[in-house]
């Protein structure tokens, strides 16, 4: 790699529509790591052989958004990484907001948008649906939110579970999150928007939670982080549950049926980072265990299980657990140049995130249907 543009090559992206520390997400903006290339993004994720997947196509997944819904990304930065990526596997047919070259000092809660470009050369053969607007309807949102309730919600789970005079739930650690009674009802279900991605864990550690720090237990205290996130999960299952069924009501009563889009709630794993992972140059054959235990990275797998067993009761019916952390826990070589959380775009992990995700809600959850 000779210039940070040729990662865009590399990457198999002819550019993308972010602006958001744009060179960091592609993992172009530290030269000392730039013999990664193009090693490091000359891998795809590909299912195994029972799985029959169309080929990723950016064009197409702006089609099926159009015609069935678009996606709104609610998670921490590791779902921005996405954001970042899709903005570059659907290029040139988007373009995005805001635009952070103009003005690069926006809050991380701001919201983040793709919308159709008026130059894609997909216009004339689009027939857009009723109320779309090139210029106003989002083909993808992404918000911050770090722990998908918000501290008032969670302050009440946690009081409800301890006795008075308790220590407080968090410590000064800064967060995002905001309360699905907004992003679900007020966002969701009154956007173009067919499917709901979420996912959440980085930030559930007993330092944000200090109230469960314990420097004798398992994991500093982790265990009370788990219960919470046990019992906040639950919480918020049945509240977005109640809302899309409270939705489909309302379309029923009005003579609507199913709206345009089949509202639908996808639950992604969430995914640990890799100790030491600038000192590696190619993925795993097999996951390798944590040395030093940092943040609360050894426990994500735990935090996973307890996500995947509540929406796998059969209770929550539009709500669906993707299991996809496999093709991330492999790739030791796949993270940004400033840490070994994030998730560098053109790798292929977040990639197939989007290819995988397509696939599952325009082809296996509709097959589904309740």
């Amino acid at each position: 790699m000779h210039q940070r543009e040729d990662a865009l090559a590399f990457g198999g992206f002819e550019g993308c529509a972010s602006s958001r520390e744009f060179w960091w997400h592609l993992a172009a903006d530290n030269e000392r790591l730039w013999d990664r290339f193009p090693a490091a993004t000359s891998w795809d994720w590909t299912p195994g052989d029972d799985c029959e997947m169309a080929p990723l196509s950016g064009a197409a997944i702006v089609k099926d958004m159009i015609e069935s819904g678009g996606w709104l990304l609610i998670g921490d930065s590791v779902t921005e990484n996405h954001f970042f990526s899709l903005s570059c596997v659907l290029f040139p047919h988007v373009r995005a907001t805001p635009n952070y070259t103009e003005n690069p000092y926006f809050d991380r809660a701001w919201p983040q948008h793709l919308y159709l470009a008026p130059e894609s050369p997909l216009i004339p053969h689009l027939r857009l649906p009723p109320g779309f607007t090139v210029e106003d309807t989002p083909l993808v949102t992404f918000r911050r939110v770090d722990l998908l309730l918000d501290r008032a919600e969670l302050e009440g789970l946690y009081a409800a579970r301890t006795a008075a005079g308790a220590p407080p739930l968090f410590s000064d650690e800064q967060f995002w999150s905001l309360s699905p009674e907004y992003y679900v009802r007020d966002l969701f279900l009154d956007g173009h928007y067919g499917t709901l991605l979420v996912s959440t864990g980085g930030h559930w550690t007993t330092t944000l939670m200090s109230a469960f720090r314990d420097e004798g237990a398992r994991g500093q205290g982790i265990d009370g982080v788990l219960a919470l996130f046990d019992a906040a999960m639950r919480r918020w299952a049945e509240d977005v549950q109640g809302a899309l069924d409270a939705y489909e009501r309302r379309g029923r009563r009005w003579g609507l049926g199913r709206r345009r889009e089949r509202k639908q709630v996808v639950v992604r794993a969430y995914v640990p980072g890799h100790e030491d992972c600038h000192a590696e140059r190619a993925p795993w054959a097999k996951w390798r265990p944590y040395v030093w235990n940092w943040y609360n990275w050894a426990n994500i797998g735990e935090f996973n299980k307890i996500f995947e067993d509540i929406v796998g009761t059969g209770t929550f019916p539009d709500i669906h657990y993707l299991g996809i952390d496999q093709p991330a826990l492999l790739r030791p070589d796949a993270h940004s140049t400033s840490d070994c959380l994030h998730i560098m775009t053109g790798a292929g992990v977040l990639e197939g995130w989007t290819h995988y995700v397509w696939h599952f809600v325009t082809r296996e959850i509709p097959a589904r249907v309740r």
